[in-house]
């Protein structure tokens, strides 16, 4: 099988315990599979790996064995660490990109479904990932992670952002060294000299120092609180008692937003590496994962609505008449047609003069919206379009949903040639080059609240 761009879509493992290459559209991701059991666990951990060498330490194979137990378990080094390819040093990854890697690998592993293991900074991913595909899901389990860092009005759990940045130039001032890095991750197992070599080796053969800086800065402002209600999977939460770092609070703000989610809070404060002291986390995983579930919904997704519509087309249509108005028309939505194929969206409908669209992620559906507006400008018409990411309903004949009225309501305040977004849009593309201008607060005709709205600006 070739991929796009003539790449092959994977490069095998030489052998069961070796790294492997899958092809995404941009890059390779190197994945690593342990274990045999009866069941798929795709574990998304901290940003920073190297599955190369992980399993250099003995508690960290003894970790990895006992999820083999139950589980055929697959790790992947994200882009930007490891042994995938790197993020260009103007660039960051972006949740929908470390997303495409995850779908890359069990695709070519052969994994229809698996449970997720979301761990430390990996949860975001988990939870965003869980949310836009449910029907790959199987269950979710995330261990001392968190939907937002950063405080605000609205979250006064999260860390000052002074404390963000004194957090910043601790871990730049030890990265690569274990005995200044553990006593901030480890603090019981702080002083032992063969976990200070392996982690300092782990983290220079994860990443460079001015990578991990800029990957970590943009960690700390992801925000996925929109997408917690969206979650269909069975969730069980873990969080250490004592742990500073991601504070408990984050994890109870998790099982208070993810529906039906199960909340475990466990002694000790040790975090990273996740084999220390890990028998707690281990007996609650295998416990959860190895009990009968449910399929989740096939009709509930998590997905970014796009509206489109023609500015002025009834004034159009009256100065050109009907067969000169009908071929204007035919070549503008032969040209949407093209860029929804081109970003992965799903056509769902036409609206008259415009369309609507749905993907399963938020930096595409900008993107393609902004291609429409400068596609079809030659023809002389200018389209607005709106976006919103929200759960949606899916049925034979379109789809339903809170999130398709809200887009629609974006739209519609959207200026000629404009692409107009929700903030919870904005705040799902961190990390990416796409860049905003406030619109401010809105109120939207027929939704509750108000609604902080923002034009797409271009690309850094």
């Amino acid at each position: 099988m070739v991929g796009e761009r003539g790449r092959p879509a994977s490069v095998p493992a030489a052998g069961f315990d070796e790294p492997g290459y899958a092809a995404t559209e941009d890059g390779y991701v190197a994945y690593r599979v342990f274990g045999g059991g009866p069941r798929d666990l795709l574990v998304i951990g901290n940003w920073a790996s190297n599955i190369e060498v992980m399993t250099e330490h003995p508690a960290m194979a003894r970790y990895l064995d006992r999820l083999g137990r139950f589980a055929r378990v697959i790790c992947f080094d994200k882009r930007g660490s490891g042994l995938s390819d790197p993020v260009p040093m103007n660039a960051l990854p972006t949740l929908e990109h470390w997303m495409d890697d995850a779908r890359a690998v069990l695709d070519a592993v052969g994994s229809a479904s698996a449970a997720l293991l979301g761990d430390a900074e990996g949860g975001p991913m988990a939870m965003m990932f869980a949310a836009t595909y449910p029907q790959r899901t199987r269950e979710l389990v995330l261990v001392n992670t968190f939907a937002r860092m950063l405080r605000a009005d609205d979250y006064p759990i999260g860390m000052p952002e002074q404390s963000a940045e004194r957090l910043l130039a601790e871990w730049e001032h030890g990265w690569g060294r274990g005995a200044v890095v553990l006593p901030m991750s480890a603090s019981s197992m702080a002083d032992d000299p063969q976990l200070q070599r392996w982690a300092g080796r782990y983290m220079r053969l994860s990443a460079s120092p001015a990578t991990a800086m800029r990957i970590y800065r943009w960690v700390l402002h992801l925000d996925v609180r929109s997408v917690l209600p969206s979650i269909q999977a069975p969730t069980l939460i873990l969080h250490r008692a004592a742990n500073r770092h991601y504070r408990p609070p984050m994890g109870r703000y998790l099982a208070e937003h993810i529906p039906g989610a199960a909340y475990l809070e466990l002694a000790g404060g040790d975090w990273y590496p996740p084999f220390v002291d890990a028998e707690p986390v281990l007996d609650a995983i295998e416990e959860f994962l190895t009990g009968d579930r449910p399929e989740p919904a096939d009709d509930r997704v998590l997905a970014t609505v796009l509206f489109t519509d023609i500015v002025g087309s009834t004034d159009s249509a009256a100065r050109l008449g009907d067969r000169r108005w009908l071929d204007l028309k035919d070549a503008h939505d032969a040209l949407v047609r093209a860029q929804l194929e081109r970003y992965r969206g799903r056509e769902i409908a036409t609206t008259g003069d415009g369309f609507l669209a749905i993907f399963d992620g938020p930096a595409r559906a900008v993107r393609c919206a902004s291609e429409i507006s400068a596609a079809v400008r030659p023809l002389g018409i200018e389209i607005r379009a709106g976006l919103h990411c929200g759960e949606v309903e899916l049925h034979d004949d379109g789809i339903a949903g809170i999130a398709v009225h809200i887009a629609a309501r974006v739209m519609a305040l959207a200026e000629a040639g404009g692409v107009l977004v929700s903030g919870t849009v904005k705040d799902l593309v961190v990390g990416s080059p796409i860049r905003f201008a406030d619109r401010g607060s809105h109120a939207l005709r027929g939704v509750p609240g108000r609604w902080h709205l923002f034009a797409v600006a271009g690309s850094a």
